[in-house]
């Protein structure tokens, strides 16, 4: 799985982009709203991505949140809501209208989305109402991260997926040195820290 790209922006015809990497460029499929957050051609850019593989095609989609993604990916796996519809939904709504359209069961919102009917949207509200979705503990822009924040970013990321508390996650990775640049080190760890604390 491919996770996050950083390379040149070579251009933009939204909803795709070509970044540049080492020599190779990746057509990637962008939400239109961060199609317009991008910098301008030539200018360095960091983008999440999410691999679909596809029998006549291996399709990239980027996001400029760590949260963003994780939203996609959580819509991507309802019945009946493709990349393309998870696309449109972030498109058209926020992280936090989309969160309060699913727990507050209002489908008029949801229906906004072009590709997105009643059906769909019930279906939505039914398998994620009550789920935080696409909330991660560390997100911000990534036009101006530091390698640093990226790295803490990541392992707090990966101890929620394990599980552990978003408080839990973000205390433990305040304790890390503020200089770490290895992220299986810090992963090992910010569990080592976890348990030690389980134990007390």
């Amino acid at each position: 799985m491919i996770g996050r790209i950083t390379g040149e922006l070579v251009w933009l015809k939204p909803p795709v982009i070509l970044v540049e990497v080492s020599g190779i460029g990746y057509e990637i499929d962008l939400p239109m709203s961060d199609c317009a957050e991008l910098p301008c051609v030539g200018n360095k850019v960091v983008l999440y991505t999410h691999l679909v593989i596809r029998e006549d095609a291996h399709l990239l989609y980027g996001f400029l949140t760590v949260s963003s993604r994780d939203c996609f990916r959580q819509l991507i796996k309802v019945s009946g809501v493709g990349p393309r519809i998870g696309l449109a939904l972030l498109s058209t709504l926020n992280l936090e209208e989309i969160n309060l359209a699913l727990n507050s069961g209002n489908i008029s919102l949801l229906c906004r989305t072009p590709g997105i009917g009643k059906k769909v949207a019930e279906r939505l509200i039914l398998e994620l109402k009550g789920k935080s979705v696409g909330n991660t503990v560390y997100d911000k822009s990534s036009k101006d991260l530091s390698p640093c924040y990226l790295i803490r970013a990541d392992i707090a990321n990966a101890l929620t997926s394990l599980g552990y508390k978003d408080k839990d996650a973000m205390e433990v990775v305040k304790r890390l040195p503020l200089d770490i640049i290895d992220l299986s080190w810090g992963i090992k760890e910010a569990l080592k820290l976890l348990n030690e604390h389980r134990s007390l």
